[in-house]
């Protein structure tokens, strides 16, 4: 949940309160008489865009029914409405949750954790680890954290849950030689927090993503079926030009929707 101080106006306001609660062909542009009723759609776009103004990023937007409800309208005029501010970028869906104030295009490619990025979204992340142990790099991981085969590593795996459901299994692998004491500290909620806290926070990453089905044992840690459809996200995360972890992450298809966003300038 969102502050107080962050969440959008109440769409529940009084008719008296709110002009837009009269009839739809009332509402004419600039309000001057004589002039042409802008379209229903449009009508309802700038009023969800004056409401959502100035909102944080993950904060809820008023739902179709209730736009339907307060204009009059037809669900499909209420959806062009919302098609065109998915679209702009103001706001974003998410399957089974319903529709909020995206990110800013202004801020392209942010790194961030799985912790904030359920926080950005309004939802409430926490975290159960499954493995917590000092291992030796095998080939591949030794490879990606720039390590000789053998050297000491840090294992991590957590199933990672929003608003209590399960979305995600994550194993992470982290250089040691740059985290002493990493295990002996307690684990911490956010890795990128802790990693934050000794400065060696990822200045930038790489994933990799791919369409999958789910093993047995992902399916049972993500309480879905064996076969079910998941994404699979592998990222090698560096401060500067230092490797700090690599990971595999699995995520239910139906509770996660990847986001990115693309400069269109040559």
């Amino acid at each position: 949940m969102l502050p107080e101080s962050e969440k959008c106006p109440d769409f529940g306001d009084s008719a008296e309160q709110d002009p837009y609660n009269r009839p739809m062909m009332e509402l004419v542009s600039n309000q001057e008489s004589g002039a042409l009723p802008a379209l229903k759609h449009i009508q309802v776009r700038e009023y969800v865009r004056g409401l959502v103004d100035g909102c944080e990023p993950g904060a809820s937007a008023p739902s179709e029914r209730e736009l339907v409800q307060r204009f009059g309208v037809a669900r499909m005029t209420v959806r062009q409405a919302m098609d065109a501010l998915v679209g702009e970028g103001l706001l974003v869906r998410v399957p089974g949750r319903g529709t909020f104030v995206a990110q800013p295009r202004t801020q392209p490619g942010k790194l961030l954790s799985f912790s904030q990025e359920m926080t950005q979204r309004g939802l409430l992340p926490e975290s159960q680890t499954l493995i917590a142990r000092r291992e030796k790099a095998g080939p591949g991981v030794a490879k990606a954290l720039s390590l000789t085969e053998g050297d000491p590593v840090i294992h991590w795996k957590r199933l990672r849950r929003a608003d209590g459901s399960p979305v995600c299994v994550e194993d992470a692998y982290l250089n040691e030689v740059l985290l002493p004491g990493f295990l002996q500290s307690g684990m911490p909620t956010s890795l990128y927090e802790a990693l934050d806290a000794r400065g060696l926070r990822p200045t930038w990453a790489e994933d990799s993503v791919s369409a999958d089905l789910a093993t047995a044992e992902e399916a049972a840690h993500l309480e879905v079926d064996p076969g079910s459809a998941v994404l699979r996200v592998a990222r090698r995360a560096l401060v500067d030009d230092r490797p700090i972890e690599v990971s595999r992450a699995v995520l239910r298809g139906d509770r996660y929707t990847l986001w990115v966003q693309f400069d269109g300038s040559l």
